[in-house]
């Protein structure tokens, strides 16, 4: 009876970042700026690997998936975070934090999962050579990619079912620049339980259990690497999935950062900082980490744009 006599919360206020109008100014830039490299770069490995039939192979089909996550994670929070740092009134509606939630939270926890499958596949690729082409076959490949879409979805779809349950009755204040689970429950004014229950469970499938099969497969993946005899079949087998080590390994770095520690001020204030890494910053750093080297991409971008090949 109380709580029908509160007023409910219709939109919440995001408190990002420094209220100075040049570091603001400053921010929109820098943002603005990776942003549009994060869409571009991810983009362009979409259209390379669509269009150059050399590239259809199982590690450029996940390099696809993970550059369309990475599209759909920046546009899930970056044109709201741009939009208020030129606002006064840095604010989100209920219905439109209820949507950011979803579709970060599926992004979020499609992209762990599929770290491991490309993980899988690079340890089929350097133990098992020589079944490579039927261990990862296409319905191999289709079987894992849909399987990791369709629990990133179901995941989302009860993190976000169980948070719009929850009654928010005052204070309206988010201490993130963005919509997501730790920060929203702390200003609900209903029982949390379940909510708490399902963090764990999605913490314990997302963060550790498909951590420990990413990192047994590279157990195996490095220990198979020692055994090859020449320094240059050594390079050679790590240059395959080294990129995907470095991607992973900052990732579930900031992911641990962010989602094991305490919900303190303080550690929310610098997960401010760490959420920055996975929402912006890995986005736009993963094409050139996967790319930079990569023979077979760098042909098919001159098959895409021939000017490309006359300045290189």
């Amino acid at each position: 009876m109380e709580l029908n006599n509160q007023t409910l919360v219709t939109e919440f206020i995001l408190q990002g970042f420094s209220e100075t109008l040049q570091l603001q100014l400053f921010l929109f830039i820098s943002f603005l700026f990776l942003y549009l490299m994060a869409l571009t770069g991810n983009m362009l490995i979409v259209m390379a690997i669509c269009l150059d039939s050399n590239l259809h192979t199982p590690m450029y089909f996940f390099l696809a998936n993970l550059a369309i996550i990475d599209i759909g994670c920046t546009s899930a929070v970056l044109p709201k975070l741009l939009e208020n740092l030129v606002v006064e009134k840095k604010s989100i509606s209920y219905n439109g934090c209820m949507t950011q939630l979803y579709f970060f939270s599926w992004f979020l926890g499609t992209e762990l999962l599929l770290f491991t499958a490309m993980a899988y596949d690079r340890y089929v690729a350097i133990c098992h050579p020589l079944r490579y082409s039927t261990m990862m076959n296409k319905m191999v490949c289709l079987l894992l990619v849909g399987s990791v879409w369709a629990t990133g979805t179901l995941s989302s779809s009860l993190q976000t079912g169980l948070m719009v349950r929850l009654t928010f009755c005052g204070p309206n204040q988010i201490n993130h620049f963005l919509c997501e689970v730790p920060t929203l429950l702390l200003l609900s004014c209903s029982s949390t339980y379940l909510n708490n229950i399902m963090i764990v469970i999605a913490d314990a499938y997302f963060g550790v259990v498909s951590f420990v099969l990413t990192m047994v497969s590279y157990g195996f993946i490095i220990s198979n690497i020692l055994k090859i005899r020449t320094m240059e079949g050594k390079k050679k087998a790590f240059s395959t999935c080294s990129s995907h080590l470095i991607v992973v390994t900052i990732y579930y770095t900031t992911i641990t950062y962010t989602y094991m520690l305490p919900g303190s001020s303080s550690s929310m204030d610098n997960g401010k900082v760490v959420a920055l890494l996975y929402t912006t910053v890995s986005p736009t750093l993963n094409p050139l980490i996967y790319t930079l080297r990569n023979k077979d991409f760098k042909t098919a971008l001159k098959k895409l744009f021939p000017i490309y090949s006359v300045n290189n």
